[in-house]
């Protein structure tokens, strides 16, 4: 039998990109485009719009930016040819850092506006002329209708996480974008997951699509292992933390998320006391320039924990994190993906653990049908104390899990209702010596004011 040729391995050089951008490639370490690279930049660089669906960590930032560079390729007039839409400000500052790193041998002029701080040093950045632009939808609008920003010499328009964008309430925003840009642009979206809602978006946004779709919608990262962890309560939870951080060599970067910001700053307090190695946290109610220092300190190696609520959970694109723990299982499930994504990029192996009440046992189970697999359960180790579950947090958990089975069976009156009935079964009233009836509370229509 004859041996088949092994397929000619691709390299950047094939995609004609100029010396640049391909010494900028060099630097960055790249050396074998990803799947998604093969696929999208030669189709961007012929000018069709694209949608590509495919997993954080799979490179598809610079997926798109090598073909926008190189379309754009040196410095021109004041007004922005290429505007690049994210869903939050974490991402849009983490697309501008890869600009800056694969434009450096270019004259291309590039910024991020994102909310959060005031705009009048991002006017003044703009109106010294841009090529690139990459934005939150809120802050383009803010700017484009103060009339600052002028949009009429744009090429093309970028979508990233359009899912997010979905989810986080954007679509008016960019229906207003779409209407006061050129209709002669190109159209490249990306998406992490395919939304049924994102195919009626895709079907007004771009003119005869090329559609890549690299991994199956909403299929966690190969690299990355996965477990699960039942846990009774949020104490022991902490406790379970405090248990695995005593590996110092295998918990060497750790991202934790949580539901809540106050759960954010519970775990963090924590961890501080309870774990060698430096905290930071990250939120909606952290400043811009508090949560901008704790990326980089973490990216750093500075710090070794970062807890972060979902709104963070696009945009950390950093090397080298060893495991991302789940504190709180997230109630959009698609996040869960993300979450994960954290871990595990560019290749690398990374590791996720989840931690899950019986309340939260619901959402895994969605989960485990939004990624099409199970993720493997571990028993809790015996040196894990189990904490008593307080009585506001049990009662906040019995309540969840009523709803949970009112939405698979309308008829449920709930555990409450229940165990009131149980109590009052077969229990004789001591007055009239026969079996206890509940009656209905007694309306009070009034009462008499007091003659003194």
């Amino acid at each position: 039998m004859e041996e088949k040729e092994a397929a000619p391995t691709i390299t950047f050089e094939d995609f004609k990109l100029n010396r640049q951008l391909l010494n900028a490639v060099a630097d960055a370490g790249y050396t074998t485009p990803t799947p998604v690279q093969q696929q999208t930049i030669p189709l961007i660089t012929a000018g069709h719009d694209v949608m590509g669906v495919a997993q954080t960590g799979t490179g598809k930032t610079a997926a798109y930016l090598l073909p926008l560079l190189m379309k754009v390729k040196y410095a021109q007039g004041l007004h922005p040819r290429a505007i690049i839409l994210s869903p939050t400000r974490e991402l849009a500052m983490q697309i501008e850092e890869s600009i800056r790193q694969l434009a450096k041998y270019t004259d291309l002029r590039f910024l991020a506006i994102y909310g959060g701080i005031g705009p009048k040093t991002q006017i003044e950045q703009i109106k010294k002329g841009l090529d690139i632009l990459v934005a939150t939808p809120g802050r383009l609008m803010e700017i484009y209708l103060k009339g600052d920003l002028v949009l009429k010499e744009l090429k093309t328009l970028v979508l990233d996480e359009a899912d997010k964008m979905m989810d986080m309430g954007f679509m008016p925003q960019i229906r207003s974008i779409l209407e006061v840009i050129p209709r002669k642009r190109q159209n490249l979206l990306f998406s992490a997951t395919m939304h049924p809602r994102l195919e009626n978006l895709t079907a007004e946004f771009l003119e005869f699509p090329m559609k890549i779709e690299v991994t199956p919608s909403a299929t966690p990262v190969e690299t990355v292992s996965q477990v699960l962890y039942q846990i009774p309560n949020m104490q022991t939870k902490l406790n379970m933390l405090r248990y695995l951080f005593k590996d110092e060599e295998t918990f060497t970067r750790v991202i934790l998320f949580t539901r809540s910001k106050t759960n954010a700053e519970k775990v963090a307090a924590f961890v501080d006391d309870s774990a060698r190695g430096t905290v930071r946290v990250i939120h909606g109610n952290k400043g811009q320039n508090t949560r901008i220092n704790a990326m980089d300190a973490f990216r750093s190696g500075e710090v070794r924990f970062l807890v972060a609520t979902d709104v963070a959970s696009r945009g950390i694109d950093i090397s080298g994190v060893s495991h991302v723990i789940n504190v709180d299982v997230p109630i959009i499930y698609e996040d869960y993906v993300h979450r994960i994504g954290r871990t595990g990029r560019a290749e690398q192996e990374g590791a996720s653990i989840i931690f899950a009440t019986e309340a939260e046992m619901h959402h895994i189970r969605e989960i485990e049908k939004i990624i099409n697999m199970a993720i493997p359960e571990e028993p809790l180790p015996t040196e894990v104390e189990i904490a008593k579950t307080k009585f506001a947090e049990g009662q906040e958990m019995a309540k969840e899990i009523d709803k949970q089975k009112r939405r698979a069976n309308p008829d449920f009156k709930g555990a409450f209702h229940e165990k009131k009935q149980h109590l009052h079964e077969g229990v004789i009233d001591k007055r009239t010596g026969k079996p206890f009836e509940e009656k209905k509370p007694t309306k009070i229509r009034g009462f008499r004011r007091n003659k003194s």
